[in-house]
């Protein structure tokens, strides 16, 4: 890499489009005259930003910018985060990473840009835990799909439902009747696998509900009904330490977990369509999966949550209603967040 130029020190914000082992930089200055723009290695992109006055350094949020940031951050540099959405409208014609570079610095300086707050490394492991279960849920429906399938293949079948697949499971480790010796030997390695892939998520399924119970967030939100101590972690863990409050009220809240309709107005009249599904994807799930629980459950109890919740089951669909009740159940995290006071009923 060459020497930086004296004209670098009049740098004032960078673009920097991140990558496995080559990266992209765009530099300028407070009147937006491009000083430098080159590719740089990943082992001397440190020592590249080490040499620069402190300045504005922007990069697109992904998976391993909150890394960068804090390195970044730790050099004496300001870091903007920005979603890649926001970015994409300044990219000129075709993409190349010099273009992504220059794209980021033109949306850095742009009034009211929306940036994602830098994450710490703790922030970070409580959200890969989640990440971790999610993973090992899938692995865990993969297999006993399989087994399911082998099974039925000699006659040896169950209906749906974890609990049931279990029991496909112990028929071929108690070497039943109907299940030929060669068959078992070959489904033992899906079985083997099943249960350490049970015991894992039992263990993570423990670890999640006693951090939840020490932390005074989720224990307020557990308050809530259609939450426990798994979407409870997940909230507190998604909106880090910012909190609710980097929000600007309750419906911006549930508009951040694409549970609002999205729209298509033009010429004064209003099209809602279905929700935008933007956001964390593993959030709302949750958030609609402890709908359903709700409506489900609803006839039980007569709080007010739950008698809308009924009123809505009678009219529409019960998928329909689990996403309102999802967005409404939004709306009371944040108010409890807010106030810091448990969901009275």
């Amino acid at each position: 890499m060459s020497k930086l130029s004296p004209d670098m020190s009049r740098v004032t914000r960078i673009g920097l489009d991140l990558a496995k082992h080559v990266f992209q930089v765009h530099a300028i200055d407070a009147a937006g005259i491009e000083l430098d723009k080159r590719a740089i290695r990943r082992g001397k992109l440190i020592a590249y930003f080490a040499a620069l006055p402190p300045c504005t350094i922007g990069m697109e949020a992904c998976s391993s910018s909150h890394h960068w940031a804090r390195q970044l951050e730790a050099l004496g540099h300001k870091v903007m985060l920005i979603p890649p959405i926001y970015v994409k409208p300044f990219v000129r014609r075709q993409k190349t990473d010099a273009a992504d570079a220059a794209a980021i610095c033109e949306a850095m300086g742009r009034p009211g840009m929306r940036c994602v707050p830098v994450r710490t490394i703790e922030n970070q492991a409580a959200k890969m835990v989640h990440s971790v279960r999610e993973t090992l849920s899938g692995q865990r429906t993969q297999l006993m799909n399989a087994l399911r399938g082998h099974l039925a293949e000699v006659g040896v079948i169950a209906a749906q439902g974890h609990q049931h697949v279990r029991k496909l499971a112990a028929l071929v480790e108690e070497s039943c009747a109907h299940i030929p010796a060669c068959v078992r030997a070959a489904l033992m390695p899906l079985v083997d696998r099943l249960a350490d892939i049970e015991a894992a998520l039992s263990a993570i399924d423990k670890r999640i509900a006693a951090e939840a119970k020490a932390d005074a967030d989720a224990r307020l939100l557990m308050t809530i009904p259609g939450v426990g101590p798994i979407k409870a972690s997940a909230i507190v863990a998604t909106i880090g330490e910012q909190g609710i409050h980097q929000f600007t009220g309750a419906k911006n809240f549930a508009a951040w977990l694409g549970l609002t309709p999205g729209q298509n107005s033009s010429g004064g009249k209003q099209r809602m369509g279905r929700i935008t599904k933007m956001g964390d994807r593993y959030l709302r799930k949750l958030f609609v999966v402890g709908a359903h629980t709700v409506l489900i459950h609803a006839d039980k109890h007569d709080d007010r949550m739950r008698a809308w919740a009924k009123e809505l089951k009678a009219t529409k669909k019960i998928k329909l209603a689990a996403v309102a009740l999802a967005n409404k159940t939004a709306r009371i995290v944040y108010a409890v967040l807010a106030t810091q006071k448990p969901y009275a009923a």
